[in-house]
């Protein structure tokens, strides 16, 4: 087993529906991501993305195959372990902001941390604060905010605990140019800074050209681009 892998699957299969509405997400999915790598998948709508996303995230389950995070079978494992797989060792960004609107800016970022009952690094969250250019807004909610900015607050949320693996779906298709070039950066800087391992969903090819491996999914099936190692 190589040490310096942090993800691997095995043959996933996700089908939805039978007959003649049968829709193959994943068919037969296997590929292996190395800690630190910062990893593209595009692909049409409905292609199967963000399902293989979900499956890595253990927010969804495979009718078939195994997923393995740093060498341990994450598939089959009962709720409480997965529940603390999430908290503890994924960041993630979705497209949706997914913010609680009854809590400040500061409580949402360090939401995933309470929830885990631990206490946040405060001397970090003005590290994020301060990357995410959300310093004087900490005490805002997200109705005061734009959409870019709690983007900004779902970036420092997803980062705020030091995740071994940051799982982003498409984090950056509601925002501008140059909101958009700002996120990334502040992703690569982060996986950069913390050894984190970085898997991104994107339309946006010009995103996807900075990551070390790009993949498509087409039907289902995953591919990977050749010579996309930088």
């Amino acid at each position: 087993m190589d040490d310096n892998i942090i993800i691997r699957t095995e043959s996933l299969v996700k089908q939805y529906g039978d007959g003649e509405s049968k829709v193959m997400a994943l068919d037969n999915v296997s590929f292996v991501v190395k800690r630190g790598e910062f990893v593209a998948v595009t692909g049409e709508s409905g292609s199967g993305k963000t399902t293989l996303l979900n499956i890595i995230g253990s927010l969804d389950k495979p009718n078939s195959g195994k997923v393995f995070f740093d060498g341990r079978e994450i598939t089959g494992r009962p709720d409480n372990e997965l529940s603390a797989y999430r908290r503890r060792s994924i960041g993630f960004i979705f497209q949706s902001y997914n913010l609680i609107p009854v809590l400040n800016i500061e409580e949402n970022i360090v939401l995933p941390l309470n929830l885990d009952s631990t206490e946040p690094d405060m001397a970090y969250l003005e590290v994020l604060l301060e990357l995410t250019g959300l310093k004087s807004k900490r005490r805002c909610y997200p109705s005061e905010l734009s959409g870019g900015q709690q983007q900004r607050v779902a970036f420092a949320r997803a980062l705020v605990h030091k995740p071994e693996l940051i799982l982003a779906d498409e984090p950056t298709g509601n925002l501008d140019s140059r909101n958009s070039r700002e996120m990334i950066e502040i992703l690569k800087s982060s996986i950069k800074k913390y050894a984190q391992t970085l898997i991104l969903i994107t339309h946006d090819m010009s995103i996807a050209a900075q990551a070390d491996h790009i993949f498509t999914m087409k039907d289902g099936v995953l591919t990977e681009s050749e010579g996309t190692l930088r």
